[in-house]
């Protein structure tokens, strides 16, 4: 089995480059079994994926994470946590920003999280003509400054908007944008930005919630109840938006010559892909826990590499399809 990558975020922070994400217990992609999705976690871990992506508003999530690391101490010792990395989120409703108020929430995840330091917080805010979202960033960087967190990061913050945190005084160490083979529009703007400014990025939507997959490749186009969970029916609409299906199946079908010319999958193509694009430091890959188990196919992922052919062979779709940032915006666009 390969060796997985993993990527230092910061010196005292080392992340799997592939994230497991938590999005999928939320309650919009099928009944997740708490004591099976426990069970999940623990395979991944063992398999060397120790890094999670969460938010309060994940359903269970953080209390899930919560029990996880009770019974890992307990049948491994304080110490053994030290190898994890557990990356939440806070998405509040705009308005007034109180210190109070941020400590609070802060308090809570890391109560339901049963640790006294977050990992890595990421902060997302709906509306940036409400320009409180300063505010609540200021009191973020106060609380790690005083040991509440150990690094501050931003979710589907456009460029402009993280370029002004910055300059605003405010560290964070990456920003979590979706970014695929379909939605190419950090290349444009966010990461050669981010590379100069020495802020990373975290990338989900890789593999448009498992439409780039040989269960889609030489198929109809899916249509309502077949587009059963939530990731299936937003990525459907990013692949409309980005060319259609017609062009969709020639990315399946040069996909799918690449991955079988390294004896791979689509999915794990899909994933070297990003990984390898400017200032990427892991893909968040959802996990449906209890219900799928991906660990030997992600493995795979850094069993191989992509060369000026494949790169060719891929290119030569893309180049196809629509612009869409001028379509729908820079990252994190979509969400305003």
């Amino acid at each position: 089995m390969a060796s997985l990558e993993r990527f230092a975020l910061a010196p005292d922070l080392t992340i799997c480059r592939i994230l497991n994400g938590m999005w999928q217990v939320s309650g919009a992609h099928g009944r997740i079994e708490r004591e099976k999705a426990l069970a999940s976690m623990a395979a991944y871990v063992d398999a060397g994926f120790t890094t999670w992506d969460l938010a309060d508003h994940y359903g269970p999530a953080e209390d899930f994470v919560g029990e996880f690391r009770r019974r890992y101490v307990a049948e491994r010792g304080e110490p053994a946590l030290a190898d994890l990395q557990f990356c939440t989120k806070w998405v509040p409703r705009p308005g007034p920003m109180p210190r109070a108020a941020v400590e609070a929430a802060i308090a809570t995840s890391r109560r339901r999280m049963a640790t006294e330091i977050l990992d890595l917080l990421q902060f997302h805010w709906w509306d940036y003509a409400d320009r409180r979202y300063l505010d609540a960033l200021a009191h973020l960087a106060d609380l790690r400054d005083a040991g509440a967190i150990r690094h501050l990061a931003l979710t589907n913050f456009d460029t402009e908007r993280l370029a002004g945190i910055l300059d605003h005084g405010i560290g964070v160490v990456s920003n979590q944008i979706q970014f695929s083979l379909i939605d190419r529009r950090a290349e444009v703007r966010m990461a050669p930005f981010c590379r100069e400014r020495g802020v990373h990025l975290l990338a989900y939507g890789t593999v448009c919630g498992g439409l780039l997959s040989e269960r889609y490749l030489n198929q109809p186009e899916p249509r309502g109840s077949a587009l059963d969970t939530a990731s299936l029916q937003k990525y459907k609409r990013m692949v409309d938006a980005w060319g259609g299906w017609r062009l969709f199946q020639e990315l399946l079908a040069a996909l799918n010559e690449v991955a079988t010319r390294h004896a791979v999958g689509i999915t794990t193509v899909a994933v070297r892909w990003v990984l390898d694009r400017l200032a990427v430091a892991g893909a968040i890959l959802g996990r449906r826990l209890g219900l799928s188990d991906y660990r030997d196919d992600n493995t795979r992922v850094f069993a191989f590499g992509l060369d000026a052919e494949d790169h060719a062979r891929i290119e030569a779709v893309l180049a196809k399809s629509r612009d869409l940032l001028s379509l729908i915006g820079d990252c994190g666009d979509e969400y305003r």
